[in-house]
């Protein structure tokens, strides 16, 4: 029997705990005595042939670093019926009988077309979004709230010397558990997010105006991007309230840093299971954290489910934050 030889790739925006996913597959890989290769700049790294076969040490003292060493892009032509053709030629070539992909949604999606042209893909989800519908966890969301919280709590440490408000915008163009996390973390006196309609009035002017009849001077407002407008969110708490107000749009800091404890480890317990699926001879599946358990699903079913926002936390922080 020939010695198997997969890739790995990482693909969409970047997540802390790639890093030690790569890792992961890698020695998981060479473990089972397999080759292992590494497609730098996602998709786009196998239809330019961008690709380099990895060694034990090559991924050493990776674990903590942030990024990704094998680069992420996003590729318009893998999307085409001739990019892929492009890619699966590739893999032949080289002779990459599997490979794991570390992304979201949209990377899954490429992992699916490929395995339907005989390639054998693994999907990994990692995203500071936490948006995957299939998982619980996404790799990188724990290290993104962590930094959220910490630039939040610098922010609030002005905010009570001067008796500010300020509205602080959080990743999370339509997935609002960022700002759920971060809000809640923070003590947060009003978390605004895409998956619930609000009313400027009622869910942050009269919440501010309620804290502050009880000795409260200043004030948080969590706004996930995917809401819009918090700058003028701000501009009309100062208006209504004649309290000064300030916006903070916290941007691509929350996709930095070395990763947590939490994402290193979920990371590596994925990275290792992917390589797993492989070698069992699974195609067209995608690893997910299911009540902290690790499991898999089909990508295509995985593509189709819906995620559920949780409605009973957003509820409850709002209580605790009065």
């Amino acid at each position: 029997m020939s010695q198997m030889s997969i890739a790995v790739l990482t693909s969409g925006g970047d997540a802390p705990g790639m890093n030690a996913a790569v890792r992961a597959v890698v020695r998981a890989a060479l473990n089972k005595d397999m080759r292992i290769f590494g497609v730098r700049r996602g998709f786009n790294g196998l239809l330019n042939g961008d690709i380099i076969e990895i060694g034990i040490r090559t991924v050493s003292d990776i674990i903590h670093r942030g990024g990704t060493i094998l680069y992420t892009a996003r590729s318009p032509e893998f999307k085409t019926e001739e990019g892929i053709n492009k890619a699966v030629k590739t893999c032949q070539q080289m002779g990459i009988d599997g490979i794991v992909v570390i992304g979201g949604d949209g990377s899954f999606r490429g992992a699916r077309d490929l395995s339907k042209k005989g390639i054998a893909c693994v999907g990994i989800p990692a995203t500071i979004d936490n948006d995957i519908a299939c998982s619980d966890y996404t790799i990188g969301f724990d290290t993104a709230v962590n930094t959220a919280v910490e630039m939040v709590d610098k922010i609030r440490d002005t905010n009570q010397s001067h008796n500010r408000c300020s509205v602080i915008e959080v990743m999370g163009r339509d997935c609002g558990e960022l700002a759920l996390h971060t809000g809640i973390a923070c003590g947060a006196t009003a978390i605004i997010v895409p998956e619930v309609p609000f009313d400027i009035d009622k869910d942050i002017i009269d919440r501010m105006m309620a804290t502050q009849r009880t000795g409260k001077k200043h004030f948080i407002v969590i706004v996930a991007e995917g809401v819009g407008g918090s700058a003028d969110i701000a501009k009309y708490i100062e208006e209504k309230t004649g309290i000064e107000t300030r916006h903070t749009v916290l941007g691509h800091v929350q996709r930095g840093g070395s990763p947590s404890v939490h994402d290193r480890v979920m990371a590596s317990r994925m990275g290792a299971y992917a390589v797993d699926i492989l070698a069992r001879g699974g195609s067209n599946r995608v690893v997910v954290s299911k009540k902290n358990e690790i499991t898999d699903y089909d990508i295509s079913e995985a593509l189709e489910m819906k995620r559920e926002f949780n409605d009973d936390l957003y509820k409850m922080a709002h209580e605790i934050s009065v």
